[in-house]
């Protein structure tokens, strides 16, 4: 959300920043001169390598409402979804704005930049105090109340920021990637922009529960985006909201080259984003419970395949390291789709089912294929936001259940303040896992600084007992993403 100048300003620093990576180093990259574009197969380096977004449309269009300050406060979508970080924010990145501008970037607004939308912000060290969750850990705080009629109510609120009350909790939550959207089952963390539709077509199987296309939903997403997060006085337009939609649908971004494996695309792999565009998806595609929609086939938990040609290198005897990272990765692969997990203690699975433990595997939750998430909306408790994992700059809330007399204290409700229901306090969606190396920390919260962070949350929380090699072949799986 800037103005003209400033615009072409940061689109050509943006081209600048691209085209260094895809002269030197792919062989992909789709040129274009045009002083608002970004090319296609335009490129990004991470921690891990590189990552890479096709577009559809050819390109990528500067131009588009998403980049456009539409609100009051300087903000485009871009602010928080920016094409070199994944279409998301990095605290490395962000913390690079802040020193360059002081903190005065549009990014760095009270109404859910700061900790508190009352926060002092008058000098630069005043600035980095008040936006210290956006800087440590790029998070947004995101101002919901306790719905009326909720079967909760709030009894304390230890905000160590001094906001938090019944009215409007502070949750600090990471912003979602606008790319690979085609994949989406539900929008935002806690669904709270997935709408019933009685009668679609995206019916949960066996029921009448239906949801909106999702397309309509990333509609209705962007504008409340924009009146929310860019303070704007107007609403999107039809035409605004058809353009962004259809800008970020367009958009694939996975990664396309392994700091140690190399191209991702190598041996007749099938990393990279091109042909993550190409893969078939349809609400219920290998649907965990009731099978595929469609085809009516069971559920098959070999959901990721896109690393089986590198199977050949476990068998090698080469020490040559980038034979040696594949092979990681192929058997981070097959971990990801058969390592056993008795899944027990997650709201969502374990009570709706009513079975205690219920064996399964990591697709069992990500069961899309190739892509990660669940196939149909699905929230989930797996303990992110338990107060065992609170750190002291989250808040801690506690609710009572308003029946039973229950007490849980959670750093985040999650979908229960849309629902108001006391089983899904702690339920959130899982997210896309595609150039998930882009992104980091992870979960809703932030709270894992790396993949290898992840990766021991899952082995310490369901007894995985995977060994140091499984760790890290996890890791290396999912930073080929």
């Amino acid at each position: 959300m800037k103005n003209n100048i400033k615009l072409q300003a940061i689109s050509a620093l943006l081209i600048m920043l691209a085209a260094p990576a895809f002269a030197k180093d792919s062989h992909d990259l789709e040129h274009d001169d045009h002083p608002n574009r970004l090319p296609n197969m335009f490129s990004a380096k991470n921690s891990h390598g590189k990552d890479a977004t096709y577009s559809t449309a050819g390109f990528i269009d500067l131009n588009n409402p998403f980049f456009k300050s539409i609100g009051t406060n300087g903000r485009s979508c871009a602010s928080c979804h920016a094409p070199d970080q994944g279409w998301t924010i990095t605290p490395q990145e962000v913390k690079k704005l802040f020193n360059k501008t002081e903190g005065l970037d549009p990014l760095f607004r009270l109404v859910d930049g700061a900790n508190s939308p009352l926060a002092d912000v008058t000098t630069v060290d005043k600035r980095r105090s008040a936006y210290s969750m956006l800087l440590n850990k790029a998070n947004i705080r995101v101002g919901i109340g306790i719905p009326s009629g909720a079967e909760f109510e709030l009894i304390e609120a230890d905000d160590p920021y001094g906001f938090a009350s019944e009215a409007e909790l502070s949750l600090f939550r990471r912003p979602m990637p606008t790319t690979n959207l085609k994949f989406l089952s539900a929008v935002m963390w806690d669904g709270r922009e997935t709408t019933l539709s009685p009668g679609s077509g995206n019916c949960i199987f066996g029921t009448s529960t239906c949801f909106s296309p999702v397309s309509f939903d990333l509609g209705t997403q962007a504008n409340h985006a924009t009146r929310g997060h860019a303070e704007a006085l107007r609403d999107l337009t039809e035409e605004e909201r058809d353009a962004i939609v259809a800008f970020e649908s367009g958009l694939f971004t996975a990664q396309i080259e392994d700091n140690e494996a190399g191209l991702l695309t190598a041996e007749n792999a099938y990393g990279g984003p091109k042909a993550y565009a190409r893969e078939k998806y349809y609400f219920g595609i290998n649907d965990t419970l009731a099978g595929d929609y469609k085809t009516r086939a069971p559920f098959n938990p070999k959901t990721m395949s896109l690393y089986d040609s590198w199977n050949r290198y476990n068998t090698s005897k080469s020490p040559h390291s980038t034979r040696s990272a594949r092979a990681a990765i192929a058997r981070g692969q097959a971990l990801f789709n058969s390592k056993p997990i008795l899944i027990k203690g997650v709201k969502g699975i374990n009570d709706d089912l009513a079975v205690s433990v219920l064996p399964g595997t990591c697709t069992t939750c990500h069961n899309t294929p190739n892509s990660g998430n669940h196939s149909t909306p699905m929230p989930l408790d797996i303990g992110i936001a338990d107060e065992s994992r609170r750190t002291p700059d989250m808040p801690l809330y506690t609710l009572k259940n308003k029946t039973t007399g229950e007490i849980v204290k959670t750093t985040d409700p999650g979908r229960a303040l849309l629902t108001g229901k006391w089983k899904d306090i702690g339920r959130f969606k899982g997210p896309i896992l595609r150039s998930v190396a882009s992104r980091p920390p992870y979960f809703h919260d932030g709270s894992a600084p790396d993949l290898q962070s992840v990766v021991e949350f899952y082995n310490t929380r369901f007894s995985i007992g995977l060994t140091e090699r499984e760790k890290a072949d996890l890791a290396a799986f999912l930073a080929a993403l």
